[in-house]
């Protein structure tokens, strides 16, 4: 038999099919939804950057390009691309431990092995990390987040937050006495409004009858449908600004955003960097495929329509990870709350990712000298909001209805993500689900002894029988060398499910042991994976009879 690689995924983004028939009403719908969650992402998009460690046009450029790119050439109807929560820890410890440039590197680089990844077909691969890593990884992710805000939440003069957990709260404790109360305002009122605000706007139906037929009604309903982010953001700068509040904001710290595009610059690439950013590209790759696809999943479960291509999608992501570094952005990846935001807006096709992108540079180049006036705490209210949405913190309170695996699973890559990093907690998390797999399989698997004579053995074998499970066959082989007389032993392997090499080994030293006390070994019923692998060992000829489990 020959063995060759697997055919290469076509690359075929989804805009392709879905422009097939396109009608003006569509257009309209796509432009709607486009333009909302155009304005949905900017303010994200600079909280992203700015809480990374980047200047704000890094995050909007990044939700710009990479929008642009994972939407034209993406593999699903509605998700939108950008810079995500998820990465703000990871990329705050490369910028602080590599430096932006070599992170820019790390990103493209990251991008060349999503694109592979997609290329051969190896989207699937994600679906195999446990849910319950997973979470854990991404509530810890979120408790990080939280904590890195605390800074200009409380308005505190740090010049350089640390990037271990120890150090950020070191660094909190020892400059309390920079506690500025205008920050704390400014934040807890930017929270309470991104809470309230969805709920003001739900009018029951009883209220909305009495408004049918005001003048106020269209007014009230175009008012409901502004973004909570956008409305904090404008209102409490504004407040800031009326009131003279002495807080940070973009303006003081970063001066400023640029009014125009950004350049093209490429980083100083070596091999011998890139070889020392295996870890950190990795990390990036690994996150931007598992959250990608993630939020496709989403997508596919709230739009009705064709579901999506994992490959195309990650090849998507790819290229766009691989661009935006060239223009100081930072890494791309899926992102569930703007990709819900697009699907609830209307959203038919991939052109409402482009339009959010387009919709997103023109409020940069046409507005960007406003956003000098943001305060810092009203961004850092804007992710705590995104950190408390973006863990499933009743996941720990469910923990009790599952098992012990599943617990240590969730538990230890939750504190893991915390105290070291995320690339060690999904180890981590991979590592203990195989080997709990491996223990929970070999529990299940059985060598029942079910008849016994003085010329013969009658063995049963339940479930896999693996390197884990090997040390069940030894009752047996002591069992057959105790015998004052040669054992036929008949084995009925029709509930024998599956064969590995370890396995079969220990049916070989079975066979010796009868073979010395001048018996024979006879298997029944044996199941299609198991009989192929007796066939292409060669075993099944030294056995004295066989025979297939039943059709």
């Amino acid at each position: 038999m020959a063995f060759g690689l697997p055919p290469l995924a076509p690359f075929r983004p989804r805009a392709a099919t879905a422009l097939r028939g396109y009608r003006r009403e569509l257009l309209m719908r796509d432009i709607g939804a486009g333009a909302t969650v155009g304005i949905v992402a900017l303010p994200l998009a600079m909280a992203f950057a700015i809480a990374s460690g980047l200047p704000p046009q890094a995050g909007l450029w990044t939700a710009i390009i990479g929008g642009f790119l994972v939407a034209a050439l993406g593999g699903t109807s509605v998700q939108i691309g950008g810079p995500a929560g998820a990465f703000i820890v990871i990329v705050y410890g490369i910028v602080e431990r590599y430096g932006v440039a070599n992170l820019l590197i790390a990103t493209a680089s990251a991008g060349v092995l999503l694109f592979l990844l997609g290329l051969f077909r190896l989207g699937v691969l994600v679906r195999y990390v446990p849910v319950s890593v997973v979470i854990g990884f991404t509530n810890g992710i979120a408790v990080l987040i939280a904590l890195s805000q605390l800074r200009d939440l409380l308005g505190l003069e740090i010049a350089k937050m640390p990037g271990s957990v120890f150090g950020q709260l070191q660094a909190l404790v020892a400059h309390r006495d920079s506690f500025n109360p205008w920050a704390l305002l400014l934040g807890a009122l930017c929270v309470l409004g991104l809470f309230v605000w969805p709920r003001l706007w739900a009018v029951d139906s009883r209220f909305r009858r009495q408004l049918e037929g005001l003048d106020t009604t269209s007014a009230l309903r175009a008012t409901s449908r502004l973004p909570a982010p956008v409305v904090a953001l404008v209102t409490l700068s504004l407040l800031a600004w009326a009131l003279k509040m002495p807080v940070e904001t973009i303006g003081t710290r970063f001066g400023g955003i640029p009014q125009s595009l950004p350049a093209f610059e490429l980083p100083d690439f070596s091999w011998e960097t890139v070889r020392l950013l295996v870890t950190p590209t990795l990390t990036i790759a690994l996150l931007g495929a598992i959250e990608s696809l993630l939020c496709a999943r989403v997508a596919d479960q709230l739009f009705e329509g064709p579901k999506h291509d994992p490959n195309q999608e990650l090849m998507a992501q790819g290229v766009a990870n691989l661009v935006v570094p060239f223009f100081g952005g930072m890494p791309v990846t899926g992102t569930i709350a703007r990709t819900v935001t697009n699907i609830r807006s209307g959203a038919a096709t991939p052109v409402a990712g482009v339009v959010h992108a387009l919709t997103l540079a023109a409020v940069v180049l046409i507005a960007a000298p406003l956003a000098a006036h943001i305060p810092l705490a009203v961004l850092a209210g804007v992710l705590l909001f995104v950190a408390w949405n973006m863990g499933e913190w009743r996941e720990f309170g469910r923990l009790r209805h599952f098992s012990h695996h599943y617990r240590l699973m969730l538990v230890s890559t939750f504190a893991v993500t915390i105290v070291f990093d995320l690339t060690v907690a999904v180890e981590l998390g991979l590592v203990l689900a195989v080997v709990l797999f491996v223990r929970r399989q070999s529990d299940i698997f059985r060598a029942d002894i079910t008849g016994r004579t003085d010329q013969g053995l009658a063995v049963r074998l339940y479930g896999s029988l693996f390197f884990g499970a090997v040390t069940k066959i030894d009752p047996i082989v002591a069992a057959v060398e105790a015998s004052a007389t040669p054992l036929d032993v008949t084995i009925d392997a029709h509930q024998l499910i599956a064969l590995d090499t370890t396995g079969l080994d220990a049916l070989e030293q079975l066979h010796k042991a009868v073979h010395r006390q001048g018996g024979s070994l006879a298997i029944t019923g044996l199941q299609p994976q198991p009989l192929s692998l007796l066939q292409r060992t060669g075993f099944i000829g030294r056995l004295t009879r066989w025979t297939t489990a039943a059709p």
